[in-house]
């Protein structure tokens, strides 16, 4: 019986798997990273990033170099926005 009743605990305190919101990715993309980004860096031929890893290092160093105070749930936002709308990698 207590064995039943750890499972049932345990898999009630699951977390979800966190599911990134593309409208506020987007909305953060267009407030903060629009001054200095047109589209153009994500779709041009020569471009830095080439995996959803490198596109997460990315965003990361661009939230820092500007002192943007996002949670890690905005930039997976951000970087969901960003995958979804110019680079279409599987992660």
């Amino acid at each position: 019986m207590k064995i039943i009743v750890v499972l049932i605990v345990l898999t009630g305190c699951a977390m979800p798997a966190y599911a990134a919101d593309i409208e506020n990715g987007d909305e953060l993309h267009f407030e903060h990273c629009t001054g200095c980004h047109d589209s153009v860096v994500y779709t041009r031929e020569n471009r830095n990033v080439h995996t959803y890893q490198r596109l997460g290092t990315q965003v990361r160093f661009c939230k820092d170099s500007l002192g943007l105070t996002w949670f890690d749930d905005e930039v997976e936002d951000v970087i969901e926005f960003l995958n979804r709308k110019y680079y279409h990698f599987e992660n």
